[in-house]
């Protein structure tokens, strides 16, 4: 399909909370001064795509992150709430030690991977997919066959997404290394169906700090 759309997900740079392994989910914590230097250092290989829309998660890391891709490519900031991380509930702000303290139910239960037990007010895998998968649909079809658009959100779902978007099996997630702050990944259209194909995973400019493993993949945002 020469004439396919590209679908650029981004996840934004990095904050304290990220530093200090904390779980954000709907806490509008702002970039420290290495997500905004991952922000800008990122913005110019976006730019170099040649983007026409720009989608970005209401929160203000994603803003924030999405603001230096903005600068690079004149084009506007496209908000949508559907695109925020998980809501953790009362784990918000929690690090993986105080979460397995305050709530080991629902720890035991996160390290199975099993969703029998939730902090209160914590999404689920599925509720987070039926508001950020549209999200994304929407975004793929607003865009004319042959142009590409950027989504800035956060790491835990954006890999929800990608992986529903692919068709692949949540069985499989622990098989995929969340993407780093400011990292990159590109989805194209292929095949005479339009499926979406993953053409390149994680990609990040040379230079810029980045943790050198991610260590959980934790819905921390």
């Amino acid at each position: 399909m020469p004439d396919g759309r590209t679908l650029v997900l981004v996840r934004h740079g990095e904050t304290d909370w990220n530093a200090e392994e904390r779980a954000q989910g709907h806490a509008d914590v702002e970039l420290n001064a290495v997500g905004h230097a991952q922000a800008e250092a990122v913005a110019g290989p976006l730019a170099g795509l040649g983007p026409v829309r720009l989608w970005s998660s209401d929160l203000a890391r994603a803003v924030q992150t999405a603001e230096h891709i903005a600068t690079a490519t004149g084009l506007s900031i496209e908000k949508d709430a559907r695109l925020r991380e998980y809501d953790v509930g009362r784990r918000s702000g929690l690090t993986l030690e105080e979460f397995a303290a305050a709530f080991p139910d629902a720890y035991a239960s996160w390290q199975r991977g099993d969703g029998r037990h939730r902090v209160p007010g914590e999404e689920s895998t599925d509720e987070v997919r039926d508001r950020v998968v549209p999200a994304l649909s929407d975004c793929l079809m607003a865009l004319e066959p042959g142009t590409t658009g950027v989504a800035v959100f956060h790491g835990a779902c954006l890999k929800v997404g990608l992986m529903a978007l692919l068709g692949w099996p949540w069985e499989l997630s622990k098989s995929l290394r969340g993407l780093d702050n400011g990292g990159f990944c590109v989805l194209v259209e292929s095949g005479t169906n339009g499926e979406l194909r993953l053409t390149s995973y994680n990609e990040k400019p040379a230079g810029v700090a980045h943790p050198p493993d991610f260590v959980s993949d934790a819905p921390v945002g």
